[in-house]
């Protein structure tokens, strides 16, 4: 057995086929998720797994939770700082505040949240491997993108510049920055409304959660002397102009 990988925002898409790649290669599982009865029946399939039922905005939820974690998944590896939503398309003078704010405190707020209570893990252990989920929104502007391309900006400096500050350490930081994935991604962004939500999707291919699963394999499994920086991946239908899709 492997030592522990900690994935944020398991309970669907791109976490739970990180869970179910990184389970199948070995490792130990903490999966972090706000929808506890998910969390209960993954961690009862994959085994090996322990459960943090807490919303990834909440400060002394998450810290409370990395404090008591069992002694059996305190050798932290691997941090996945997955958790992450858009909400609305709506110009920014149109847009929710309160959605900003929701963004803002999950995105940003959240990924620090349970980057600053892993670290001391890695760092005292000199070993560690932390990936953060961007998105080409935080490289590449559309509209409606407004604060949630920001935030996701964040999440490129803020991976740059962590490894900086880890240098020495012997800790790798890759960001990845998914394009256009098919995962409930469009549905929380669209609030539950699927007409909508599949219609981003409708006549063109798309990234599936497993293809980002199988990068931060890829990326785990390269020697430890060699750091992915940034990597930003679409499917070959997504290109820069405007976000164009090609549609059959």
């Amino acid at each position: 057995m492997k030592n522990t990988a900690f994935i944020t925002g398991a309970t669907s898409g791109f976490g739970e086929a990180m869970a179910r790649i990184l389970s199948k290669d070995g490792y130990k599982l903490i999966l972090l998720g706000r929808r506890q009865d998910r969390l209960k029946a993954l961690a009862n399939e994959l085994k090996n797994t322990h459960i943090m039922a807490c919303d990834i905005r909440d400060k002394k939820a998450v810290f409370d939770a990395v404090d008591s974690l069992p002694s059996e998944f305190r050798d932290i590896e691997i941090l996945i700082n997955n958790a992450g939503l858009a909400l609305g398309l709506e110009r920014v003078n149109e847009a929710s505040l309160d959605d900003f704010e929701t963004m803002i405190d999950t995105n940003i707020k959240g990924l620090l949240y349970a980057t600053k209570a892993v670290l001391p893990i890695m760092t005292k252990r000199k070993s560690g491997y932390i990936f953060n989920l961007g998105s080409v929104a935080g490289q590449w502007p559309y509209p409606g993108g407004n604060v949630y391309g920001a935030t996701k900006a964040f999440v490129k400096q803020f991976s740059f510049n962590l490894r900086n500050d880890l240098k020495g350490d012997n800790i790798r930081v890759t960001e990845i920055a998914p394009g256009i994935a098919k995962t409930e991604f469009s549905l929380v962004r669209y609030k539950g409304d699927e007409q909508r939500s599949n219609a981003v999707y409708d006549g063109t291919n798309y990234l599936e959660a497993n293809d980002i699963a199988k990068i931060v394999l890829d990326c785990i499994n390269l020697p430890k002397h060699v750091n992915i920086n940034s990597l930003e991946v679409m499917p070959t239908t997504q290109s820069w102009a405007g976000f164009f899709f090609e549609k059959e």
